[in-house]
Formats: C-alpha cells, sequence, structure tokens
C-alpha cells in the first residue's frame, strides 16, 4: 500500500496558484511555470502527495509553454478523465493518490515516443534534483538516470 495521499496538511502547505491547479483544476499561464524550461535530471512529483509522476528523460520541449512528456513515471500514479470544458473534449490527467488535477494529455507528441503529450501545469509538481532521490524517498529511481547520461 502506498504513503501517497491527500491530506489537510498537505493542501496547508500549497501556495494560492498551486492550490487552484490542483484543487479547482485551473491552468496557468503558458511559459510562467517553473518548470516549462527546467532541463535539470530528476523527478516530478505530485505537489500534494509525493507520488512520482514524471521524469527528466521523457520531458521534451514541444513549444507549447508547459513542462511536457511523453510518458509517466508510473502509470499506475495517472488517472485520466474525459474533459468536456469550454466546449472541446480532451483527456485530463490527476494523479490516482491525491486527485489532484495534473493538466492533459494529447495525442500530438512525438511519434518515436508513442505520439502522447502530457502536457502538466508546473504548479501540480514538485521537482526532485537526481542528487537528491536518495534522500527523498525516491532511490529506486536513479538507474533510470545512468543509462540516459
Amino acid at each position: 500500500m502506498s504513503n501517497y495521499r491527500k491530506n489537510e496538511a498537505a493542501l496547508a502547505r500549497l501556495t494560492k496558484k498551486q492550490y487552484d491547479v490542483t484543487q479547482n483544476a485551473a491552468t496557468e499561464r503558458a511559459f510562467t511555470g517553473e518548470f516549462w524550461n527546467n532541463h535539470d535530471a530528476g523527478l516530478y512529483v505530485d505537489v500534494v502527495s509525493g507520488e512520482p509522476l514524471f521524469a527528466s528523460t521523457t520531458k521534451y520541449d514541444s513549444g507549447c509553454g508547459w513542462p511536457s512528456f511523453t510518458a509517466p513515471l508510473e502509470p499506475a500514479n495517472i488517472v485520466e478523465n474525459t474533459d468536456r470544458a469550454f466546449g472541446m473534449v480532451r483527456t485530463e490527467v490527476r494523479s490516482k493518490h491525491a486527485d489532484s488535477h495534473l493538466g492533459h494529455v494529447f495525442d500530438d507528441g512525438p511519434v518515436e515516443a508513442g505520439g502522447l503529450r502530457y502536457c502538466i501545469n508546473s504548479a501540480a509538481l514538485r521537482f526532485v534534483p537526481l542528487a537528491d532521490l536518495e534522500k527523498e524517498g525516491y532511490g529506486e529511481y536513479a538507474a533510470l538516470f545512468a543509462t540516459a547520461s
């Protein structure tokens, strides 16, 4: 059983933007989020629960202004829902354990990587640098970066 969860203490630590994005399905403006242009090696985890979501090894510059990934790190930590807001049909991406709104997934990603683009709000993420994986409890993922370097 996972220790990842949403609780009052986790919610109290969020900034207004983080709360609006994760709890109210808001979207940050393009090119304004903390991680859209981050190129450091590491993991992106849910800002509420800490559950591992994406690795920098699948992050790419899609030109959209939000962090974009070709695949989730742990597919079991991602939930997809149909989003019919704003007169369009999209696939919303949420974290499984905290039920945080993360962003959306589209089918216009790099074909050689499966064709998906997970377009994620920086405000829904916390970045754990490669050097900190072990001390923050994500040491099992360090091997991902050994072959990527």
